[in-house]
């Protein structure tokens, strides 16, 4: 395997996470976080060949859509703290004891 077809596959696992995230379906998540970790070791284990042509590019990519991919995990956190929030009965925290929760 190159590089070029390592971080490929790392582009694709990562279409692939951001697909199972917008459908909520989490065995498809898991599927393609699996595939993306192994394609990354399998890049990283090329050590320090030299960069084909076109690598930088599909490395900036690949980063571009595991920023894409956070930005999703991070809504959909935020949205679950909102709706515990909620449950909880206040906008502001959950308070047994009469004080805001010390975390987020």
């Amino acid at each position: 395997m190159t590089r070029r077809d390592g971080l490929i596959r790392v582009i694709d696992s990562l279409h692939a996470e951001i697909a199972a995230l917008k459908s909520n379906d989490v065995d498809a998540l898991g599927r393609a976080t699996a595939d993306k970790l192994a394609a990354i070791e399998a890049v990283a284990g090329l050590g320090d060949a030299a960069f084909e042509p076109g690598v930088r590019e599909l490395a900036a990519e690949a980063q571009r859509l595991n920023d894409t991919a956070r930005i999703y995990v991070n809504l959909m956190a935020a949205n679950v703290r909102r709706r515990l929030q909620m449950l909880a009965g206040g906008g502001s925290g959950y308070r047994p004891n009469g004080r805001v929760a010390a975390y987020a």
